[in-house]
Order: C-alpha cells, then structure tokens, then sequence
C-alpha cells in the first residue's frame, strides 16, 4: 500500500538566493521604478516568508512568486507617493568597458521595452509578463491570477497588439 508523503516546504534562503533576480526582473516589468525595486523586492520575500505554510509545494514556485510580486506591485502602485512624484531619468555615464555601442543598443532596447510594458494595463501586462517572457502555461497563470482561461487568453491577445503598436510608435516607425 503506498502512502502519501507529505511535500516539503521550500527553504526560504535557498528560494531567497534562487530566484530573487526573477522577483526584481518581474517587479521591474510590472513597472515599479529603479529606486524602489530593492525595497519592494524584500517585500516579496517577506510576504512569501509570512505564506510559506500556504504554499502547495504541488506547484510550481515562480507563478507563486509572481502572483505576490503582482499584488506587491499592485499595492505601491495605489500609493500617494508614486502616483504624484515625478521621477527624473537619470543620466548614466559613458561605459568605459569594451564594445559600449553594444551594450547603448542591448539598453536601449531594455528600456523600450520597459516603456511599452508600462503602456500596458496591468492586468494584460502580467499575463503578458507571465505567459510571453516567463513561458508559463495560461492553466499556471489561471491559478495565480485567478481569472477565466479564455479571459486570460483575450488579455494576452490584447496586450501583443497594444505592445506591438506601442513598440512601432516608440520607434517612429509607424505603420
């Protein structure tokens, strides 16, 4: 007779260590700005530290991680504090490192996309985030975002549409 064995919970420093650059990269596309990314990704862990016993370890990790980092993001988005200051693009210095035109074109290319991912509603951008750059599949994406399967599937198709037409419009090259 077989018995059920019970799964283990993560261990928090080996999560903490294993996937925080996925939290800052998916805070960072969920729009919170660059002066804010450490503080809210600390959140995030903070947050998964608190539900570590609510985790079904059944599941996959990372959609977990992005469904607190999406209500994270969507928490301090409500915030007085982002809503009204003005944030000042600072200036960069030249890179003295070999190959900087390289390096200028892969930046420029991060910030746009960063800037059509921002022109996106924040319900299409996560299933966007999720599903497109993540690779996660729409049922992983129903768990977290708990919303119908064809609703997430209208979203995405929405979302390609507008970050397409946002990316053409950000380059000049409009069709």
């Amino acid at each position: 007779m077989l018995t059920a064995v019970p799964m283990a919970t993560p261990d928090f420093r080996a999560v903490y260590e294993s996937e925080f650059r996925y939290v800052w990269n998916t805070l960072r596309r969920l729009g919170t700005r660059d002066r804010d990314l450490e503080d809210l990704c600390h959140e995030v862990f903070i947050v998964f530290y608190r539900t570590l016993d609510e985790y079904d370890a059944a599941r996959p990790l990372k959609p977990w991680l992005f469904g607190i980092s999406f209500r994270v993001c969507s928490d301090y988005r409500r915030r007085a504090g982002y809503r009204f200051e003005v944030p000042v693009d600072a200036h960069d210095p030249a890179c003295q490192r070999p190959h900087a035109d390289e390096q200028l074109v892969s930046e420029e290319r991060r910030k746009l996309v960063l800037r059509a991912l921002e022109a996106l509603e924040i319900d299409r951008r996560a299933v966007f985030i999720m599903h497109d750059l993540d690779g996660h599949s729409m049922p992983e994406i129903a768990q977290v975002i708990d919303a119908p399967i064809n609703t997430l599937y209208s979203r995405l198709r929405l979302a390609r549409v507008q970050f397409q037409e946002v990316v053409r419009r950000l380059q000049g090259n409009k069709r």
